[in-house]
């Protein structure tokens, strides 16, 4: 469900059902957000706001959230899960990263390492890249048909739909730069001594597919973002920008889920301490 008091956010909540074009999204819009320093003061309430919330969350243990990062390489999926959980306990995070499936992993269904990972009651869970790289890297590598990502976005729909029942918040970033923007993040890498272990030659192969990679994460998030798991598209190319609009948007989502520390089962009153 949408929050009822929606955070100001230049993010972009893909309605179900409605037509969507990533192009439409500016990946350099940053309104209404005016300057950098008013925006880290704002991120710095919020990340105090998200530390109760998920204090509160842990203690009642009944629920949890799930928040999936997705983006095309450079887009900032490390930088916003460290920014984001600054200051939270990691007692009561899971951040799990997605590599290429194992051998053990592609003998099952193409969910069966994902469930594994997902969130238990009183934890938030993060996937740094997740279950949609089997509708993105299978898709633009040609290792799947398209009546098989067509499928995969229903069997998503429903396992996502499965986790909701069960007491789990899902929220879904996507995290939109320009194919400018990838280029000088590329650059920096290259030029950098202290960040060239994050370069790889086959960044450029992947690159090549700028295009095709766009297709694929516009049909993924159309189909699958539905009322109860949304989608939002965060214009990445400001990293401070990108940093508050998804920490206004989970917080809004920790509000609405409200979590309360249980009561006392025993006499406080009766208890002393000598």
């Amino acid at each position: 469900m949408a929050a009822a008091n929606a955070p100001a956010t230049p993010a972009v909540r893909v309605q179900p059902g409605a037509s969507f074009r990533l192009a439409d999204v500016d990946p350099d819009s940053t309104a209404p957000f005016s300057s950098k320093k008013k925006a880290e003061k704002r991120l710095e309430e919020l990340r105090e706001q998200l530390n109760d919330f998920q204090e509160n969350l842990y203690a009642e243990h009944r629920q949890s959230l799930l928040l999936v990062f997705q983006a095309i390489d450079t887009g900032g999926k490390d930088g916003t899960i460290r920014n984001l959980l600054t200051g939270v306990n990691p007692a009561g995070i899971e951040v799990t990263a997605f590599k290429s499936p194992s051998a053990e992993e592609l003998n099952h269904d193409f969910l069966w390492r994902i469930h594994q990972h997902t969130p238990g009651r009183g934890h938030i869970g993060v996937f740094n890249r997740s279950h949609y790289e089997d509708v993105l890297v299978t898709r633009v590598h040609g290792l799947i048909e398209p009546h098989t990502w067509q499928q995969r976005y229903q069997d998503i729909n429903n396992f996502e739909q499965l986790l909701t029942r069960n007491g789990t918040r899902v929220l879904k970033f996507f995290l939109h730069i320009s194919k400018d923007e990838q280029a000088r993040r590329l650059q920096a890498r290259l030029d950098n001594p202290k960040k060239r272990w994050k370069f790889e030659p086959g960044d450029l192969v992947e690159r090549r597919l700028w295009d095709a990679y766009q297709a694929a994460f516009q049909e993924a998030l159309a189909a699958c973002s539905t009322p109860e798991c949304p989608w939002y598209v965060v214009p990445a190319n400001t990293k401070c920008a990108r940093d508050l609009a998804i920490a206004e948007i989970v917080v809004a989502a920790l509000a609405e889920m409200h979590p309360q520390p249980p009561a006392a089962t025993f006499d406080v009153a009766a208890q002393v301490i000598e």
